[in-house]
């Protein structure tokens, strides 16, 4: 099949692409990116179903690591790879590259569908085949804004960018949505739907996209590309064990194997920065961030994305862990309901994204970009005055005004900093944006769940022992139970499981109470009236730390400076200074 689009492709190869091109060009990126990034998110809430389905108890000792890299797995690789992935989009064509990455990523999600093993080994295949999927995954996220460039005058760049990246923004929640109502038919069904999606657009992407832009051969950075990749690999790597516990410490921030990741992987990447100064033709193209839109675009991006991340996953938490238990809903329906009850979230992402991308293509990306951090700033400040059991209006008009700054941020900050570079740069660029996304949602995790269980492991334990001796646990089970890492009661809330009757399940704690006990403390209201207390104590934290981010970001954001696109035609060594006006 590919051969016989290869060469009706080729038949095309020369052909000027018509007047409607670049609208094929925008279905066919945002088809790719909302695949990409949908799939990203999609096993978070499916979780639970997906370790039922191949028999492996995801919190039992030993098994959180399967967990962690089924989440995280895919959020590294997607970070380690994708300037790599633009660069070689640069050299050899973006579409080709782009074509590649729906192909790889079709065949990942027919191998992840048909996992034949149980257990550690079914864990191990669907994380090695998660490993491949998000490789293909890259591939698209680091071409299709440059595919995009290309494709589009730069009056429309900031609304086919605006669409774009709102719907690979608006696809990790719509994931988490996704992933709930699939993981209710079969834990198949999670990976099922990526099939027909990715060979459709496979197909699609073949026959209708054309290189606009020619490719610059040159020689691969290999030194570049094994430094960054092992640097950046290692130090995600070295965040995502720190939060495991280590010791007798609820964190494992003091791991030495955890260490010697952070301070590797940290002096690695000093090494790839000295070596892409030295090389002739780098991957990494350092000399951009002299450009201010670009380098100022990056920062908030980076810093709106460890944001967003930890925003998702305490919402995850706090819904699923507190709110909808305390109105009735059993803890295995939590997660469906969850990725329900945060549609006003994606609902602003896709109002705001396409109409503040349009607004800045006719009045600059600078006033939108700002306003819209700081409206998100605010959103985290009034979640942050909320009470533990909210009135739900309040709670969707506040995730309403965050997706909606967050729509107003994103389409006019990614049309600026592309629009900054001159055209060749284009595949790197949007690889180097796409790293600075990535690394952001991948940071996040490790950022928030540490200052959350942080929070959680200074109250925690003495309020959970004190209220199971309350409700007739012994005193040696309870001071056992409550003496546990934070992280496994934050992956059980995670997980759609009642904390209090998977720990005490486990450790034998219900064998000696009554019925009425056993009832109260496996029961709906008991584990989050326990822990309302605490949680919202490590959620101020993470709240405050989130909404000090978008500050920050608005600061980066209103210091751009404004700037005009530069054109396809910007002679060779001038982008450093084009991108000002006086």
């Amino acid at each position: 099949m590919r051969s016989r689009l290869l060469a009706r492709s080729a038949r095309h190869r020369d052909t000027p692409p018509g007047p409607g091109y670049k609208w094929v060009a925008l279905s066919n990126t945002t088809l790719g990116v909302l695949i990409a990034t949908m799939d990203a998110s999609i096993v978070i809430i499916s979780l639970p179903a997906i370790f039922r389905g191949i028999g492996l108890d995801p919190l039992a000792a030993g098994n959180i690591g399967y967990l962690l890299w089924m989440i995280l797995g895919y959020l590294l690789v997607s970070a380690v790879l994708v300037v790599v992935l633009g660069r070689l989009g640069d050299m050899f064509g973006r579409v080709r590259i782009y074509n590649l990455g729906f192909l790889v990523f079709a065949c990942a999600s027919v191998a992840l569908s048909l996992d034949p093993f149980r257990a550690g080994a079914g864990a191990l295949w669907l994380i090695l085949w998660r490993v491949v999927q998000a490789f293909g995954g890259s591939m698209l996220t680091a071409n299709s804004a440059a595919i995009l460039t290309d494709a589009f005058p730069a009056r429309q760049r900031g609304t086919a960018l605006g669409i774009n990246q709102i719907t690979a923004l608006a696809g990790q929640f719509l994931g988490l949505l996704a992933g709930g109502l699939l993981a209710a038919v079969d834990w198949r069904a999670v990976f099922w739907v990526s099939v027909p999606v990715s060979v459709t657009g496979t197909v699609w992407s073949y026959l209708s996209l054309r290189e606009t832009a020619a490719g610059e051969r040159g020689r691969f950075d290999w030194l570049g590309n094994l430094t960054f990749a092992t640097g950046a690999g290692i130090l995600l790597a070295g965040i995502t064990y720190g939060i495991q516990p280590y010791g007798g410490h609820p964190t494992g921030w003091t791991n030495p194997w955890v260490l010697t990741g952070l301070i590797g992987g940290v002096l690695l990447l000093l090494v790839f920065c000295l070596v892409e100064r030295r090389v002739a033709e780098p991957m990494f193209q350092l000399s951009l961030f002299r450009v201010r839109a670009f380098a100022a675009g990056n920062l908030a991006a980076l810093l709106t994305a460890i944001a967003r991340g930890g925003l998702q996953f305490m919402l995850i938490i706090w819904l699923q862990g507190i709110w909808l238990p305390l109105h009735g809903y059993d803890f295995e329906d939590t997660p469906l309901w969850a990725g329900i009850f945060m549609l006003p979230l994606t609902l602003g992402f896709l109002i705001a994204g396409p109409l503040s991308g349009y607004l800045s293509d006719r009045f600059g990306a600078r006033m939108f970009s700002t306003a819209g951090l700081l409206v998100v700033a605010g959103s985290f400040l009034g979640l942050l005055a909320l009470p533990v059991d909210f009135d739900y209006g309040l709670f969707a008009v506040l995730l309403f005004l965050n997706g909606l700054g967050q729509g107003m941020f994103s389409a006019p900050n990614t049309s600026s900093l592309m629009g900054s570079v001159p055209a060749r740069y284009r595949g790197v660029a949007s690889g180097m944006r796409s790293t600075f996304q990535n690394s952001g949602t991948a940071l996040s995790i490790g950022v928030f769940f540490s200052l959350m269980v942080s929070g959680l492991a200074s109250s925690l334990p003495s309020t959970l022992s004190g209220g199971l001796q309350a409700h007739g646990v012994p005193a040696g089970t309870a001071h056992e139970v409550a003496s546990l890492p934070p992280v496994s009661t934050l992956f059980a809330t995670f997980l759609g499981n009642n904390p209090i009757g998977h720990l005490l399940g486990s450790h034998g704690g219900l064998d000696h109470l009554t019925a009425a006990q056993r009832a109260t403390l496996t029961g709906h209201t008991f584990f989050p009236r326990l822990v309302s207390g605490p949680f919202h104590h490590g959620l101020t934290i993470v709240f405050c730390v989130a909404a000090g981010m978008a500050l920050v970001s608005a600061v980066a954001s209103a210091l751009r400076g404004s700037h005009e696109p530069v054109g396809d035609d910007t002679p060779k060594g001038s982008y450093p200074a084009y991108a000002r006006k006086g």
